[in-house]
């Protein structure tokens, strides 16, 4: 019996659910992305004003937030300089030049900023940047 007989060898066409499948999927990564870079800015953090504030372009740098307490964290959680210290350490092991961004509190204690910045000196990261607003830009009360 020949089977095959019934059967046409038809070019397939172009299949289009498959690419609405890929374009819904793409579409879903790029909310949750939007979202996720969104509640990094939105912790509470009132940043200083600085004449020379420019914007800031990302380029897959770490930010680490210190809130007016002086309470460290990374990706909204908390972490302890110790947790700091060892996530730091892992970071410059794969990647010496690592951007990290400190986005502190205008209200921060200065002594808090300064160990973040020895951590990152200790573990031998040197990219460091401070995170600042042009003035009048997002700030309710510029007086404090």
């Amino acid at each position: 019996m020949n089977f095959r007989k019934r059967f046409q060898n038809q070019p397939l066409g172009f299949q289009m659910a498959p690419m609405v499948d890929i374009m819904f999927l793409l579409l879903i990564h790029f909310m949750a992305a939007t979202i996720f870079a969104q509640w990094e800015r939105t912790m509470g953090i009132s940043l200083p004003t600085a004449d020379s504030a420019i914007p800031a372009v990302r380029h897959r740098e770490l930010i680490i937030n210190l809130d007016q307490e002086g309470r460290i964290f990374i990706n909204s959680v908390e972490k302890s300089p110790r947790e700091l210290e060892t996530i730091l350490a892992q970071v410059a092991d794969v990647f010496r030049e690592q951007p990290v961004i400190v986005r502190a509190d205008r209200k921060t204690h200065h002594e808090k900023v300064v160990a973040v910045l020895d951590i990152c000196r200790k573990v031998d990261i040197s990219n460091v940047a401070f995170a600042a607003l042009p003035p009048g830009e997002g700030q309710d009360d510029p007086g404090n």
